[in-house]
């Protein structure tokens, strides 16, 4: 298997062990990505609007450079938070960066949450989720369709 497709592969995994995210572009698109690889939307305030959570998956040894580049990626896209999902621990560097971005306060919760988020593999297998407000808007489940009287065998409608 090519190592681009498993690159590919270990993203939609390891997003698939953070609650509610989703990749970039919609299931398993492959494309330019702009540095997202996946999101988590969630309701916070009165007005209904979405907000969001940029997520980064690195496989490979990754330095500081890439929490800026993280940083910049999510004001660009106006996002709220950002999440660094990665293979190794985080370097103090690391932390450091992600520290200095701050806290994106939830006015629904009325909490502080990291702007910037680093989760290891090993952390979510462990079950040791990310700090994201409450309240995300994960795939919905369809309305029923009716059709003429259309009706596949073995299902009913309502």
């Amino acid at each position: 298997m090519p190592s681009s497709r498993r690159a590919y592969q270990f993203q939609w995994w390891a997003l698939g062990l953070v609650e509610n995210a989703v990749p970039a572009g919609g299931e398993r698109k492959k494309g330019a990505d702009k540095s997202i690889d996946g999101s988590v939307s969630f309701l916070d305030d009165a007005t209904g609007k979405p907000k969001r959570c940029i997520i980064q998956v690195k496989g490979g040894h990754v330095l500081s450079a890439v929490m800026r580049d993280l940083i910049g990626t999510i004001s660009r896209e106006n996002a709220e938070m950002g999440l660094l999902i990665t293979l190794e621990p985080p370097t103090g560097p690391m932390r450091q960066e992600a520290a200095s971005s701050g806290f994106y306060h939830s006015p629904h919760w009325n909490r502080d949450y990291p702007r910037i988020q680093i989760v290891t593999v090993e952390d979510l297998m462990d079950g040791r989720a990310p700090a994201i407000p409450h309240g995300a808007i994960g795939l919905q489940r369809a309305a029923r369709v009716r059709r003429n009287g259309a009706q596949q065998p073995g299902l009913e409608l309502e």
